[in-house]
């Protein structure tokens, strides 16, 4: 059975509707660097992964894609 969407996943953890229509210019939300873990851990079977660290990173990349940022 598949996971949800990475960017679902995201868009739940920063508690928001959806991404940003500009993610370079507009910044419309920020999740943790525990919910960075928490979402590439649940998604780390679907993704190209090897490590956590991987999965952290693919799932930062679409954060920031959408305009959202980490906050350590």
């Amino acid at each position: 059975t598949k996971t949800p969407p990475a960017a679902r996943l995201i868009l739940k953890s920063a508690n928001i509707s959806k991404g940003s229509s500009e993610p370079n210019k507009e910044k419309v939300g920020f999740i943790s660097d525990s919910d960075l873990e928490k979402i590439a851990s649940i998604k780390m079977d679907d993704l190209n992964a090897n490590s956590i660290d991987q999965a952290k990173e693919m799932i930062r990349g679409t954060a920031k894609s959408m305009g959202i940022e980490i906050k350590d």
